[in-house]
């Protein structure tokens, strides 16, 4: 293979010499937030957990769990009591009233009551219906950043993947990288693509579970906020008119939800707990950021046995593409050969400048000599020794190279720009700098909204819970207050009239035609003239 034997003296010193650009240490273990997490695992008899953040163990998740246990004991207390004082009352006749002396004045005051709890339960619906939906939103514009990092992080190693196989294809008229090489990019490629994919596959999991978890989540508090502010105006109005046997109704439907947002208090205090959790790990893992932790399972750092070979072999190949384009420089386009020689295209004129080597034999960067060109102007500079053809592929004018060579030399140096440019971002990957920014910024930027907005959910549920329940007991009393007296007593006057009218008229003689009589019927309080 033409060049092969030029470029293996040079590629074998740097194979030798440069084994790596870092030394690889094996990750430590570390235990995220153990002092915040350090809570009674339900799954081990309540006994202490002490693993840390690990959102993978379920133990973890019981332990967490049990922060929401005053949310399920009131919401169980709740249901039992309230559900027994319902039979009792149901079983009494409905007949507790409001009787006192002052019957007026309690029927006002529960009344006023009864209108206040009504306004802090809506209120706390009000709260409820924006703090969930701020909450979404902020969940949702976290999970977007961190699969953009992700995808950040799967192209960059995609890209790197791309060129190295482009890498393959490079040739300078019959000068092309040797046979090992290419084997080496390929298992590089695989390596590469396995990491990419377990990445890719990762994100795509915990991004799925996330969306569905939290997107039930908003329809249950939705669903909640709705009915809750029904049922209060709906239970006030049907209170007012004294319509019993609809207030019953509702006053069933109330309990039960009741139940549900104590429930949700719970499960809110157990979101922000995790929350809490997270924020404080991604914390502690930024000074520590080669620990092996379980948040690799949200952006885990790119491999960094993977990323060391990738930087070595993308080096290599840079150096590989010049060598074979300098092979060319010097076996063809710089001397003149005769006219049966292989490589006589009739080239002329000044020699060619060969391209610049970026890096040593130690893989470290070097500055160009003064006779060479640079990937950034070779082009431009190589296009000065670019002849005319024939048909024939002869030059017909001064020049080193024919245009399709000179095409071929260009496609050589973009493809090691291009592995020049892309292969530095694997640095941030190898020393997880793109993971620790990206863990910065959720923590600074993320986490404080995301409390914020969790409080204020709490807060709904808390007015929710407290409001309705407190209107239930009073829609019972208001419900079954004693209808106004009065007009009870306009029924029974109406009554004693009609009866004494009746008696009168039997006992009257019959008027005289000369005569106008007028005849005055009386009763308690009413008198009429006929």
């Amino acid at each position: 293979m033409a060049g092969q034997q030029n470029l293996e003296p040079w590629r074998n010193d740097v194979v030798v010499e440069a084994e790596a650009p870092g030394p690889w240490n094996e990750p430590t273990e570390l235990v995220l937030t153990e002092d915040r997490t350090c809570r009674p695992d339900i799954l081990r008899g309540f006994k202490r957990y002490h693993d840390g953040w690990n959102i993978t163990s379920r133990h973890y998740w019981a332990s967490v769990g049990y922060t929401g246990a005053a949310g399920f004991i009131l919401a169980f207390i709740w249901f039992i009591s309230f559900g027994l004082a319902l039979v009792v009352y149901h079983c009494c006749g409905w007949k507790i009233h409001i009787v006192d002396k002052g019957t007026r004045r309690s029927q006002r005051t529960c009344l006023i009551l009864l209108i206040v709890f009504t306004c802090a339960a809506a209120v706390g619906c009000i709260l409820l219906s924006v703090g969930q939906d701020n909450f979404h939103g902020e969940v949702f514009h976290t999970l977007k950043y961190v699969v953009n990092q992700s995808d950040y992080t799967v192209d960059t190693l995609r890209n790197v993947t791309n060129y190295l196989s482009l890498a393959k294809t490079i040739r300078v008229a019959q000068v092309f990288l040797p046979s090992d090489v290419m084997d080496e990019i390929d298992k590089l490629t695989v390596d590469l693509n396995t990491a990419a994919n377990t990445l890719t596959e990762k994100t795509s999991e915990n991004d799925t579970k996330i969306r569905k978890v939290f997107d039930a989540v908003r329809s249950t508090l939705i669903v909640v906020a709705a009915v809750m502010l029904i049922l209060t105006f709906v239970g006030l109005l049907l209170s007012i008119l004294g319509y019993q046997h609809a207030i019953h109704i509702f006053i069933v439907t109330g309990w039960l939800l009741v139940s549900v947002t104590f429930i949700l208090c719970g499960v809110f205090i157990i979101f922000d707990n995790v929350i809490s959790d997270t924020c404080m790990a991604m914390e502690e893992w930024v000074d520590h950021p080669h620990a092996e932790t379980a948040l690799s399972s949200i952006l885990p750092c790119v491999d960094q046995r993977t990323t060391n070979q990738t930087l070595v072999q993308s080096k290599q190949v840079i150096t590989d593409i010049v060598n074979v384009v300098n092979q060319f420089i010097y076996t063809y386009a710089n001397i003149n050969p005769s006219v049966d020689a292989t490589n006589y295209y009739n080239q002329s004129g000044p020699s060619i400048p060969p391209l610049c080597y970026p890096f040593d034999a130690q893989l470290h960067e070097r500055d160009c000599a003064v006779n060479e060109v640079s990937m950034t102007n070779a082009s431009s500079v190589w296009r000065n020794y670019m002849c005319n053809v024939s048909d024939s592929g002869i030059c017909t004018t001064v020049g080193r190279v024919t245009p399709q060579i000179y095409e071929q030399l260009v496609g050589a140096v973009t493809e090691s720009f291009a592995l020049e440019y892309y292969t530095p971002p694997l640095l941030s990957l190898q020393n997880c700098d793109f993971v620790r920014d990206t863990f910065q910024n959720i923590t600074s930027r993320y986490c404080p909204p995301l409390i914020h907005h969790l409080k204020i959910v709490n807060a709904g549920l808390g007015l929710i819970s407290v409001g309705v329940l407190l209107c239930l007991v009073l829609w019972i009393l208001y419900a079954n207050r004693p209808q106004r007296e009065e007009a009870f007593a306009i029924k029974e006057k109406f009554k004693i009239f009609k009866n004494s009218v009746r008696n009168s008229s039997k006992n009257l003689p019959p008027p005289s035609s000369n005569n106008t009589a007028s005849i005055v019927l009386r009763s308690p309080n009413m008198a009429t003239e006929v």
